[in-house]
């Protein structure tokens, strides 16, 4: 049974290459043809937006409390721990340790006064 698998496999193989190299060359591709991306282009690129209804589900996996999305940042605010997690591609990225500290609006009470 090996034999048969084998000779077959090999028969096929040497079909197929002689195929190949002897067929003609049907078009060939310009540079007009192919999309190359650059990294360059992945600026211009728009995001693809968040769907808000989401957030009805969407819950931080730290504390468990429900999560404010900004539009100015696109992502998502989490104002008890003062953590945003980023939003890639219209994806919401969850991991604890992905998220952003944000530095809360203190008062000046907190800091030292002058005397």
């Amino acid at each position: 049974m090996f034999r048969n698998v084998w000779s077959r496999l090999v028969t096929e193989t040497v079909r197929v290459h002689l195929c190949v190299k002897h067929a003609p060359l049907k078009q060939r591709t310009t540079a007009a043809s192919v999309f190359v991306r650059s990294f360059t282009d992945a600026k211009d690129e728009v995001q693809q937006p968040f769907d808000t209804s989401v957030l009805e589900f969407l819950v931080c996996p730290l504390s468990k409390k429900p999560l404010r999305y900004e539009s100015k940042t696109n992502e998502l605010i989490n104002e008890e721990l003062g953590i945003a997690y980023p939003i890639i591609d219209g994806i919401p990225n969850m991991i604890p340790q992905e998220a952003r500290l944000i530095q809360k609006d203190t008062q000046t009470s907190n800091t030292p006064t002058q005397e």
